[in-house]
């Protein structure tokens, strides 16, 4: 890794927003394809999203999600219990972010796909009693629909239309869809 990737890491602990922010937005680039060197702040990342303020954790989870593509060593199966820990967290806008971000751990292997959608579906379930109920169980169907995308895995969508028949609003159920609307087009199914 070079001074300059490492300097912007050090800024992802910066209280000056805006800096914080520029050093996310280019380790965000920088991480689009596989790297090398993603091992030099996995510890550290993963630190973020336990220990972190609210902006931190999503850094962290963000960032881990994007090094899942160059985890050759497979970290990722045992440290995904920290990231979707953050999809608790109290700061909905933080939770948000982080559960978004999730896809991108989903198709970086079988193992993670699976353990991503083990997770999420237990997520879609367990939120009923939280207060944005509705927009968590819409972000987790995106997440499974960028999944879809990523891996063309039919299980992925079965597993995703089997939670969302356990919405018992129908207007919920019928905003849901919505994200598999082409796909089930496709397949005359919808």
């Amino acid at each position: 890794m070079d001074t300059i990737l490492q300097q912007h890491f050090e800024n992802l602990n910066s209280n000056d927003a805006e800096l914080r922010y520029h050093s996310f937005q280019y380790i965000m680039n920088e991480t689009k394809q596989p790297i090398n060197w993603g091992y030099q702040v996995w510890d550290d990342m993963l630190m973020l999203t336990k220990t972190g303020d609210n902006h931190q954790k999503t850094i962290g989870v963000q960032v881990l999600s994007n090094l899942a593509k160059s985890d050759c060593e497979q970290r990722m199966l045992t440290d995904l219990d920290a990231l979707i820990a953050v999809t608790h967290d109290e700061k909905f806008v933080t939770a948000r972010h982080s559960l978004l971000s999730l896809w991108k751990v989903g198709i970086a292997n079988c193992n993670l796909r699976d353990k991503v959608i083990c997770e999420l579906s237990k997520r879609f379930v367990e939120c009923s009693s939280e207060k944005n109920c509705t927009l968590i169980r819409y972000d987790i169907t995106v997440v499974f629909r960028k999944i879809f995308d990523g891996l063309k895995e039919e299980s992925v969508i079965s597993t995703s239309l089997a939670l969302i028949e356990t919405e018992t609003d129908e207007k919920y159920k019928k905003k849901y869809l919505t994200v598999w609307k082409d796909v089930l087009k496709n397949k005359k199914l919808y």
